[in-house]
């Protein structure tokens, strides 16, 4: 009893702490945040501003029933077809299916543990139907299959026809959707993006993926009101104009002192050329008028509101449309914080994570020298349940970030950042072989049953010694000895111990084979280029001198950031603006540095930066000073290219860069030949600058590895660092613009982070479902074209969930 009435009164105790210190400025986010624990189960979803829940609320004009009978709907793979009356007595049609095959899973012969156990599913075939008349497919869907905690489907549409017409972006499409199980879901894919005069088969299906601890032995799908529409006002899919009669904003909100700008595509008439920006009573506090501006992507109308700076909650009003609220203040990232924290915990590999899924994947294990290390931990990179240990680095250094951010700030939130990069941290060093050689990657699709011994174990997780690797993992190291010291003081020791030897490591395999060692396909580091991997080293030596205060690093950083510093363009080119300050692949200048997916273009200011922070008195001081500026400069010039909205445009390509066989190929995966045709023609699609050289707003890009996130938030990591050195506002600014692209001010007006804003979307999370605070690979451009697009169809790699992304975003935000 005694035991009892102390464990009720610690409760009380935390529970009075907790209504005395503010966790956010949501109160609603605060009990939601207390409930899940402190972000140690999922964070529930708001569906009700989704962009799903705001496309079922478009005026239906007309429709068309299809067939739910099981006679037209053919089963495919393990799948069948029935027809069932429900208790109800309701006619329903009905997809099942087992959750087990007993089979191995194999795929191709390049990855053949990258695998499912199959696929079900049922098709419409549709002989050539016309639906040109119609711009969405709707139907209901109720899932009942036992245990599983994570469903969802795919809808696949085929067009068979050969004439491609003008204004579509596809024959045919497949798109996942996440749903909620043992509950009927209406659900609907807006057509308008592709070509219908010839339909020639719809389905629904799916990919059997093994069995989680709670899934039953049968999953079963029911359909019902299955139906062609014609919605009124469609969202728009590509382009930089918004939809009509739409004010697109930072749906969080704006940070004070800085620019605070919203694009209007309304009529005139409507509004007379003024906005208003009302507060939480509903009076107008600011209003201004509505400025026309011709850029090069085309002619906007600008509501501009940057002077007022008074902190909290206010609405944009034009005419009769009225914006959601949002949030004008200092600390305006905080919420996204908490989110993008709650995805990231709910990708936890070897976790039970509730609601998601049990302990995984403890039978997924590397082998190297006799040894073998079970590879479960850190998180989930993406949709599926593929892991990179160099990924689970990348975010364990962003959580570091914010928790150094936080801890003299937001105590909890610290807090809960310092625990999830441990368990990052863990990973990164449990899969140290200690001679070099680590457990690094493994693509990968499937539940496991955790049972050594059984048809589902997996023993080939890539292993190798890195040089790359070595070098950015001791600089994450060092990072975190520096951030946990305070509160693990023997982990600190041993960080220190393994930061030094991964250095060696590293230096000691560069002496062996250089630069040039990325053999993994499938591995984020594979695009690395000679410049960045220079600065790398740079960097990484630089952590350490920091660390440890021994010259000897501090004579490697400098160094190593010579090959760098020689790589840079100097020289102006012949364009208008003279453009200049970006960085080459090596010493030949032939090929611009590029990034399509994964980014780590912030590396070469974080180098340089953090030279100058260490070694203020080195005689190359000012040298590495005028780089920082003159890459400042290179950032900001890139700007006009997508005004007015903020986000950074990709960059300087030289019109013979797809001759460098080596870096192409190491750039653009999947390549089938006819990509250096494709390469002039997206160039042509951009603005050019001279002879030799064009503008990009997105990257050049083939095949299914594409999207924006990680490239335009890792320049605008290197905007922000630079723009505090330099005491710049305007490198300050574009950071703030790459955060304010994120959450909504970008031409579709969706927040890129499930939950924060408003107008989110669903992402392509068919592992672990649905989770407040994902985020995409990212807007992208279409087919050859340099305009974003991002549709409603949901699929990989764009919308694909990233837990990269998560970590350039924090890492951005970490400076603000």
């Amino acid at each position: 009893m005694k035991k009892i009435s102390i464990s009720l009164l610690i409760i009380f105790c935390s529970i009075s702490c907790w209504a005395q210190i503010s966790l956010t400025s949501d109160k609603q986010l605060e009990k939601e945040i207390i409930r899940s624990g402190i972000i140690h189960s999922p964070l529930p979803l708001d569906f009700s501003k989704s962009a799903e829940a705001k496309g079922l609320q478009k005026k239906v004009l007309y429709t068309t029933p299809l067939s739910t009978s099981e006679k037209d709907w053919k089963a495919s793979g393990y799948g069948k077809v029935s027809f069932i009356i429900t208790p109800a007595e309701k006619k329903l049609l009905s997809l099942s299916y087992p959750a087990s095959t007993g089979k191995r899973a194999i795929g191709s012969a390049s990855d053949p543990d990258y695998a499912t156990y199959g696929n079900a599913g049922m098709i419409l075939e549709l002989n050539g139907a016309n639906w040109e008349k119609y711009n969405r497919i709707a139907f209901n869907i109720e899932p009942m299959c036992d245990g599983a905690r994570v469903v969802n489907i795919n809808f696949n549409i085929e067009n068979e026809s050969s004439v491609k017409k003008e204004g579509y972006n596809r024959q045919s499409g497949s798109h996942l959707i996440n749903l909620i199980n043992k509950q009927e879901n209406r659900c609907y894919l807006d057509l308008g993006e592709y070509q219908r005069d010839k339909i020639k088969r719809i389905s629904f299906s799916v990919s059997i993926k093994g069995k989680d601890r709670t899934s039953g032995d049968q999953f079963d799908y029911l359909f019902e009101k299955i139906e062609l529409q014609q919605v009124e006002d469609p969202e728009i899919v590509s382009g930089w104009i918004p939809g009509n009669n739409r004010i697109v904003y930072s749906t969080t909100g704006y940070m004070l002192n800085g620019n605070k700008t919203a694009i209007v595509n309304m009529d005139q008439n409507k509004h007379n050329n003024r906005f208003q920006l009302t507060d939480e009573k509903n009076r107008t506090v600011f209003s201004g008028q509505i400025k026309k501006e011709k850029t090069t992507t085309g002619e906007f109308n600008v509501a501009d509101f940057s002077i007022f700076n008074q902190s909290g909650l206010y609405n944009l009003r034009i005419g009769d449309v009225t914006t959601p609220a949002f949030r004008i203040g200092e600390n305006i990232w905080d919420n996204s914080l908490w989110r993008v924290l709650n995805f990231i915990f709910c990708q936890r590999c070897g976790y039970p994570v509730p609601g998601k899924h049990g302990t995984c994947h403890v039978d997924l294990c590397s082998k190297h020298d006799g040894k073998m290390i079970p590879f479960a931990g850190g998180w989930h990179d993406a949709g599926d349940l593929s892991q990179q240990v160099l990924q689970t680095g990348d975010v364990t250094y962003a959580l570091f970030e914010a928790y150094n951010k936080l801890k003299d700030k937001n105590e909890f939130l610290a807090g809960r950042m310092l625990e999830e990069a441990g368990w990052g941290l863990e990973f990164m060093l449990r899969n140290r072989y200690g001679d070099g050689y680590r457990a690094s990657s493994m693509g990968l699709l499937i539940w496991q049953d955790g049972i050594f011994g059984t048809l589902d174990d997996i023993s080939s997780v890539r292993v190798h010694n890195s040089a790359f690797d070595n070098f950015l993992f001791s600089a994450y190291e060092a990072y975190a000895a520096m951030s946990i010291k305070e509160h693990d003081p023997m982990l600190y020791e041993h960080l220190i111990h393994v930061a030094k030897e991964d250095f060696d490591f590293a230096l000691k395999r560069h002496a062996e084979v250089g630069y040039g060692e990325f053999m993994h396909f499938y591995e984020h580091s594979y695009n690395t280029s000679e410049s960045q991997y220079m600065a790398t080293i740079s960097w990484a030596a630089s952590m350490l001198y920091k660390l440890t205060t021994d010259p000897y690093y501090a004579d490697k950083a400098v160094e190593y950031i010579n090959y760098t510093l020689d790589c840079q363009r100097k020289e102006p080119l012949s364009d208008k603006d003279k453009t200049k300050g970006f960085f080459y692949r090596d010493k030949t200048k032939k090929v611009i540095v590029h990034y399509n997916h994964q980014s780590r273009e912030q590396i070469y200011m974080q180098a340089i930066i953090l030279l100058c922070e260490t070694q203020p008195r080195h005689t190359d001081y000012n040298k590495w000073a005028e780089s920082i500026r003159l890459y400042g400069g290179y950032l900001k010039s890139l700007m006009q290219y997508t005004a007015p909205y903020g986000m950074i445009a990709s960059g300087i390509y030289h019109v013979d860069e797809a001759k460098d066989e080596v870096s192409f190929q190491h750039s653009h995966l999947f390549i089938d030949g006819s990509e250096k045709e494709r390469y002039s023609k997206q160039l042509q699609k951009g603005v050019k600058l001279d002879d030799e050289h064009y503008l990009k707003r997105f990257p050049v890009s083939f095949g299914i590895f594409n999207g924006n996130t990680a490239v335009h938030l890792s320049m605008g990591k290197a905007a922000a660092i630079c723009g505090k050195f330099l005491n710049d506002d305007k490198l300050l600014q574009i950071g703030r613009e790459q955060l304010y692209w994120t959450v909504g001010k970008n031409p579709f007006g969706q927040s890129l982070i499930y939950g924060e804003g408003d107008n989110y979307p669903q992402m392509d999370t068919f592992s672990s479902g649905e989770m407040a605070g994902e985020m995409p690979v990212g807007i992208r451009a279409s087919d050859d074209e340099d305009f974003p697009y991002w549709p409603q169809t949901n699929n990989a790699t764009y919308k694909e969930v990233w837990v990269t992304s998560a970590g350039k975003w924090l890492t951005l935000v970490s400076e603000y």
